[in-house]
């Protein structure tokens, strides 16, 4: 915190407790012309008389400690900016003590599913249930509570995995991350066949989830001639993909970004870029497991239903 904010703060708190002390003591003084206690002249109902009697000094002695306390507070837990604490206290300091005594007990937690294998995880409903809160509190902000996804994010429910679906790629997508890109090749498609070469495209893209249009499809055929040239150095030429690259398989009917032909225009013309941020340093490996075991059950219905009848 810079000075100039400090001696701010100082200020704020010196006017705050000098304007409560004064306030105390100025109420609290008899001056002269007060009427005495019982001389007010305020009478209801001819017995009931207002009093002007000032509060008691022990309580008025109370506010004073009152006040004291404060100070003596804010000097021993640096209240004052950038002046430091009398006692050597930080919030910091709070805040990693608390939070070392929190990670040794996850620890504890966590440990006796260390280095297990991502598959028997799945069938353990311990396991299985941490990994669920895992996901609850890390991905579920982007797949959805249940997993499905939504535009731009990939459902972990079915069967399609851009960068792999086995135990350890999904593990490795955890722990490290993936990052699709997707080039712009609007420029690119137009300059090799003309103003309706993306339009070509995204109709032999459709295409190759439905092969039947594909022959009586003009624009599909001529869509073909620039996806053999351009798209299929990562989609490859049937169209089926690559995980190691993390292109999508374009045969099996999934768009991550929709369907529609304005999507698939947008898609190829564009560009897209998704990233499934690192979460090695956030969770840890033990924790990434348990998560990666969860999504692992997600779409494999056998395991996850003999952890529910083994908890049972």
């Amino acid at each position: 915190m810079t000075s100039g904010w400090t001696w701010y703060i100082v200020f704020l708190v010196v006017l705050n407790i000098g304007g409560c002390a004064w306030l105390l003591w100025w109420t609290s003084r008899r001056r002269p012309g007060d009427p005495k206690p019982d001389d007010t002249s305020h009478v209801w109902d001819g017995d009931l008389t207002e009093y002007n009697k000032p509060l008691p000094k022990w309580w008025i002695n109370l506010f004073y400690l009152t006040i004291l306390f404060a100070i003596g507070y804010l000097a021993w837990f640096g209240g004052l900016g950038g002046i430091g604490a009398y006692s050597g206290w930080t919030s910091a300091h709070e805040h990693d003590t608390q939070k070392a005594v929190a990670d040794a007990r996850l620890e504890q937690t966590f440990a006796p599913y260390a280095g297990q294998a991502i598959d028997v995880l799945a069938q353990d409903p311990k396991a299985l249930a941490l990994g669920r809160s895992v996901f609850a509190n890390t991905c579920a902000v982007c797949h959805g509570s249940s997993g499905q996804g939504a535009i731009g994010y990939p459902n972990l429910t079915d069967n399609v995995w851009h960068w792999g679906g086995t135990p350890e790629q999904i593990l490795t997508t955890v722990l490290d991350g993936r990052e699709g890109v997707m080039p712009e090749w609007g420029t690119v498609l137009t300059g090799m066949g003309g103003p309706e070469a993306v339009d070509y495209v995204v109709a032999y893209v459709r295409a190759l989830s439905s092969p039947g249009t594909l022959q009586n499809d003009f624009m599909a055929a001529q869509g073909q001639k620039l996806f053999e040239g351009v798209c299929a150095a990562c989609h490859g030429v049937d169209g089926k993909g690559n995980q190691d690259l993390g292109a999508p398989d374009l045969t099996d009917g999934y768009w991550m970004y929709g369907a529609s032909r304005e999507s698939l225009r947008h898609t190829i013309e564009h560009g897209r870029h998704g990233v499934m941020p690192a979460h090695r340093e956030l969770l840890g490996e033990t924790r990434s497991r348990l998560a990666a075991a969860y999504v692992w059950s997600l779409s494999h219905n056998a395991a996850r239903t003999a952890a529910q009848q083994s908890e049972q």
